[in-house]
């Protein structure tokens, strides 16, 4: 039988110490090796992320719908006879469609704010998370080891920078079309007065960033229900359907002020932008109040997902 170690005396390599000591009192002290140079935070980076959402079909199916929706609406107003003309005898950004191609891209924003520009948000930040766990890599990245939380930092930044990207690509491309098919011009505001060629293409910046931050919310809806499912269907089509759900809830008038709340009640607040003299309250509004919806839905999906039980 060997000695009793002297008070004080180290212990013997890989004994577990004793009660009292490092950790948790009578357990074995454990160091989780880690491989030399390795780096949560290089782990998965945004790069190799973007080249591989970059690669998919969906993505470059989406860049195609963008692209195409300016040259769609040319023809359609050509075969129209280049007026869209009003309705019901309000004059709106429909009416001056052909006037410019700063008309002509706001037009386009115009008719695609509601519903169009809703999709390629919710597909990209809905289908990030659920399509690796329904091609079963979830867990294989995770096991790489890629930190959950890096893991859903990289895929929200990157399916948030194609969702502008494919925000920014439609104006664009408006404004390319138009200037061939309407010419260069000032922007011609449906109530009276014009905006210079000049004012009216950085007010269209503002738009569009207005339009961005006003989707935040679809933006957090899906990706939050990206990690709740394994789905992608599911997370996209549900981010979609409850945004309709509340387009639906702000014609209900008798909500009154309630519609106030609702981010849908301001996603065309930015038509205060292309005035004369432009109003910012509304737009202020409208962004503070999806900005804390998205901050809300984005906490909830990191919070979820960390305690998720990964196994596809």
């Amino acid at each position: 039988m060997s000695a009793p170690s002297a008070p004080g005396a180290p212990s013997a390599p890989g004994a577990p110490s004793a009660p009292g000591g490092p950790g948790t009192p009578g357990t074995p002290t454990l160091e989780r090796p880690t491989a030399p140079g390795y780096r949560a935070r290089r782990t998965l980076p945004l790069r190799v992320e973007a080249v591989r959402q970059l690669k998919r079909r969906r993505t470059l199916v989406m860049g195609g719908i963008m692209a195409l929706l300016p040259i769609v609406l040319v023809i359609a107003f050509a075969v129209a006879g280049g007026s869209p003309g009003s309705r019901n005898g309000d004059v709106t950004l429909m009416d001056t469609a052909t006037g410019s191609a700063t008309n002509f891209a706001a037009t386009c924003l115009f008719v695609s704010a509601g519903f169009l520009l809703v999709i390629p948000v919710a597909l990209f930040c809905g289908d990030t998370v659920a399509s690796e766990a329904s091609w079963s890599s979830l867990r294989y990245l995770l096991a790489a080891p890629v930190p959950r939380a890096r893991l859903l930092w990289s895929k929200m930044a990157v399916a948030l920078g194609m969702s502008a990207a494919a925000m920014v690509l439609l104006p664009l491309v408006a404004l390319a079309v138009g200037a061939v098919a309407y010419g260069w011009g000032p922007l011609e505001i449906p109530t009276g007065g014009t905006l210079p060629a000049g004012t009216a293409a950085r007010r269209l910046i503002v738009v569009v960033a207005y339009i961005f931050v006003s989707q935040l919310v679809t933006a957090g809806l899906a990706f939050w229900l990206s990690t709740k499912t394994d789905a992608p269907l599911g997370a996209v089509g549900g981010a979609v359907g409850l945004t309709i759900v509340g387009n639906v809830l702000d014609a209900v008038t008798a909500l009154g002020d309630w519609r106030d709340f609702l981010p849908a009640h301001w996603q065309f607040a930015w038509a205060d932008a292309i005035q004369p003299q432009p109003e910012w309250g509304g737009m202020i509004q409208g962004s503070a109040i999806s900005v804390a919806y998205a901050l809300v839905l984005f906490a909830l999906a990191f919070r979820g997902f960390a305690r998720k039980d990964v196994v596809s």
